[in-house]
């Protein structure tokens, strides 16, 4: 009983910093946008709006995958995996796919766009536990067909390019094979073969040279390579302790590109200063502190792989977003999870909020059932005693 409590509140208060994270989101979308879209678009509350009508839409879909059983996710993630990887290939498709800063990342579909490098990151993953968990259980085709659904869609990110999205794929394929039963031996290969394939990539693209080398001095290209890291610093020092207060930050206003997507957390330092970022990294630290306890009182070995992994996705898109906007990390073109704007993201990232929600929705199932079933026997047992009983007094 108590273990269902403790359960049960763990759940709460993943909800509860869930939601305000999301309402933080809501509000600084608006706050980091409002005169760009009054500038670009005419209206203040462009960006507001079409942020709550995916919010609506992403939490409909968190709905659904709750509802629903995980272990029909988790059967079907191979068919899931190469439907996702198709949707990717589209992005080279003329017509289709739409070429911005270089990069084919989106599909356009009239006044709406989609990043299904965001899907992507969730079905991989659930294909890679699925892989891993039963390797050994698989024929030597079934292995061949499940790798080559892994390998495809890593390699499409990188003709993209999206490197960011490619890490974190990487990262989770990882976390997933170290946390099942995969041979230990064949383990460590791949992660040793990954991180040398990781640094020839690095390198091999101009470009990628360049946002390191920014990365290590963004002065030294100023007005370049360096300039989002420079006006990302500058908001922070703007911001102070308490920051300039909500509304009021001066780097939103055409200075820092991309001001309500991949760097409003420059935006959250300048307007709330340091007592707003450590707010919002307490919230952060807490969603991924109860959405492993989540994952520890897990059922079955499945659940808690889907559970860890994908928590572990959010924490470490997180990480890099924040790394990216401080600085301390080569920029890498990734949004802050529920708080950035961005239709493809909020979609992705709550189907995950549903499939942590099922498998602690299946558990808490099964634990009604048991303590149904062991009140069933408590009656059934009351019920002979007293018939024992009975017998016992007809006899006197």
């Amino acid at each position: 009983m108590e273990e269902t409590l403790s359960y049960r509140n763990t759940l709460k208060y993943f909800t509860m910093t869930l939601a305000a994270i999301v309402i933080i989101g809501v509000i600084m979308v608006y706050s980091s946008s409002y005169m760009y879209a009054k500038e670009v678009y005419g209206s203040s509350v462009y960006y507001l709006l079409r942020q709550c009508i995916y919010l609506i839409v992403s939490v409909g879909l968190c709905i659904f995958v709750a509802k629903s059983k995980y272990k029909f996710w988790y059967k079907f993630s191979y068919q899931l995996n190469i439907a996702a990887s198709f949707i990717l290939t589209l992005t080279f498709v003329p017509g289709l796919g739409n070429l911005a800063k270089g990069a084919n990342r989106w599909i356009r579909l009239g006044p709406l766009s989609f990043q299904p490098g965001e899907m992507v990151k969730y079905t991989i993953l659930l294909s890679a536990i699925y892989f891993f968990e039963n390797f050994s259980l698989l024929d030597k085709n079934k292995k061949i067909k499940y790798a080559i659904s892994l390998v495809y869609p890593l390699m499409l990110l990188l003709l993209q390019p999206d490197f960011g999205t490619f890490s974190i794929c990487f990262a989770v394929v990882a976390f997933a094979c170290f946390l099942s039963s995969f041979p230990r031996k064949w383990f460590y290969s791949f992660v040793t073969s990954g991180f040398v394939l990781g640094l020839i990539l690095l390198v091999s693209q101009p470009y990628r040279v360049r946002r390191l080398l920014a990365f290590m001095d963004p002065w030294k290209n100023a007005q370049g390579s360096g300039f989002q890291v420079i006006q990302s610093w500058i908001g922070f020092a703007n911001g102070g302790f308490f920051g300039k207060g909500p509304g009021n930050s001066i780097e939103k206003l055409f200075y820092l590109p991309e001001a309500h997507n991949d760097f409003i957390f420059s935006v959250i330092g300048e307007e709330l200063g340091f007592v707003g970022v450590f707010f919002i990294i307490s919230l952060y630290v807490s969603l991924i502190y109860f959405g492993f306890r989540l994952a520890v009182k897990a059922q079955s070995k499945i659940s808690y792989l889907i559970i860890t992994s994908l928590v572990f996705i959010l924490g470490l898109q997180t990480l890099l977003n924040m790394g990216v906007v401080l600085g301390l990390l080569p920029t890498k073109g990734l949004n802050l999870p529920f708080i950035s704007y961005g239709g493809s993201s909020l979609l992705a990232n709550f189907f995950a909020i549903g499939l942590i929600l099922s498998a602690s929705r299946n558990r808490d199932m099964r634990q009604e059932e048991e303590q149904s079933t062991h009140e069933s026997i408590d009656v059934h047992s009351e019920f002979r005693d007293r018939m024992r009983l009975q017998g016992v007094r007809k006899e006197a």
